[in-house]
């Protein structure tokens, strides 16, 4: 099962993928270069992204391999991402519309798996097996552990003022209600901890018949975000999905972009992110 017992469903990410690629900070070329002197990669073998979303993470990666599939439930995210590889001009990538439970086993093998903020929404044991049986004898699977939408909280000396997320979360909450959305249902209250979140996936990999992992850590940089890239990071959330809002989307768009100017009239604001994990899986 997912975290807390929720169960999947369409709507999840219903209207998200258009905010997704300017609402979410783009992955630091020091992960792929660190990732792909790791693996030694060299413009062969097969790429599995799973849970690719609008292909973030697959298209920087793809020109590493000789082959990238993009694999998501969404078919509104993978179209985004074809349209992401034509503008970039990446032609070695196919984009499957399935979720990873349903992963079939004549799909691979592949070289490398991927998953990049996406393996919480799973049945993650069955995925686990599903992942180490789609893989080659000698396949990696890569978890990249993190937080792409927003920064942290830190003592670093910004250019602008950070996004007021605290008044953000409260203005979601002030048209959605207190408990987070999540599809056609919420979470409730009490959720796993990062803590403890980790640890399970680990066992889970294990029991799948995964070696323990090597990590890599590459460190969060500042960043400046406009006023519609902090609106998109908002709506690139599942729990502030644009169809969560029905028909008051403009009433509460508006709102948040009066709280943005009220805090930058300018409508530069700066974040420091947090650092970037990345688990390296050996089957």
């Amino acid at each position: 099962m997912s975290d807390a017992g929720w169960e999947w469903d369409p709507s999840l990410y219903a209207g998200s993928a258009p905010y997704y690629v300017h609402g979410r900070v783009p992955y630091a070329d020091e992960l792929v270069d660190r990732l792909a002197a790791a693996l030694s990669l060299d413009g062969t073998g097969r790429l599995l992204d799973v849970g690719c979303g609008p292909g973030s993470l697959t298209l920087l990666l793809a020109p590493r391999f000789g082959h990238a599939t993009g694999l998501d439930a969404d078919p509104h995210m993978l179209a985004e991402g074809e349209r992401q590889a034509a503008a970039a001009g990446i032609t070695n990538v196919d984009w499957v519309n399935m979720r990873a439970e349903d992963l079939p086993p004549d799909l691979g093998p592949f070289s490398v798996a991927t998953l990049a903020q996406s393996f919480h929404w799973m049945d993650r044991a069955r995925v686990a097996r599903l992942l180490h049986v789609a893989l080659t004898a000698d396949g990696i699977l890569v978890h990249v552990h993190a937080t792409t939408h927003q920064g942290i909280d830190s003592d670093v000396t910004l250019p602008h003022p950070r996004p007021p997320r605290r008044e953000i979360d409260a203005l979601v909450k002030r048209f959605l209600g207190r408990r987070r959305r999540a599809g056609q249902r919420s979470l409730p209250e009490v959720s796993i901890s990062e803590e403890d979140r980790g640890r399970y996936e680990a066992e889970t990999y294990l029991a799948a018949g995964f070696n323990r992992p090597t990590r890599i850590e590459v460190p969060g940089a500042v960043v400046v975000r406009s006023c519609d890239d902090v609106v998109a990071s908002v709506f690139s959330l599942s729990s502030a999905a644009p169809h969560l809002f029905g028909d008051r989307v403009p009433v509460f768009e508006g709102e948040l972009r009066d709280l943005l100017a009220d805090v930058s009239p300018d409508g530069r604001f700066s974040e420091q992110m947090r650092e970037t994990a990345i688990d390296i899986w050996r089957a």
